[in-house]
């Protein structure tokens, strides 16, 4: 039987492991890029599933004065759907970190979920 200190370090070593998959997989998010369109693919935003912004296309069709107000419209709607596609992506990692490391689905490890 295992004693009380070695069962500690065993939990330790665990926990240790855990947050370096943890950093490991944050490294990751960053390098995982999607790709949000609005206005039928005029307006494009890049970002990584961790939600680093890494490009905004803006069709020169778009920029027309009269039309300012349309065209930060869809740069917002862009930028919503990049921002959505990253919270998948990044929901999909986690869970195939998690079970990877024979964590139950939806476990949720603070400033990891």
């Amino acid at each position: 039987m295992k004693s009380m200190e070695e069962m500690m370090q065993a939990a330790q070593q665990a926990a240790e492991t855990i947050q370096k998959q943890m950093n490991e997989a944050q490294a990751k998010l960053d390098s995982v890029e999607v790709e949000g369109t609005a206005g039928g693919g005029l307006v494009k935003i890049r970002c990584t599933a961790k939600g680093r912004i890494l490009s905004v296309a803006i069709d020169d069709s778009l920029i027309v004065p009269e039309d300012k107000q349309m065209l930060e419209d869809l740069v917002t709607a862009a930028f919503n759907d990049a921002r959505t596609k990253a919270d998948q992506a990044a929901g999909q990692e986690m869970q195939a970190i998690q079970s990877g490391m024979g964590l139950p689905p939806g476990l949720s490890i603070p400033g990891f979920s």
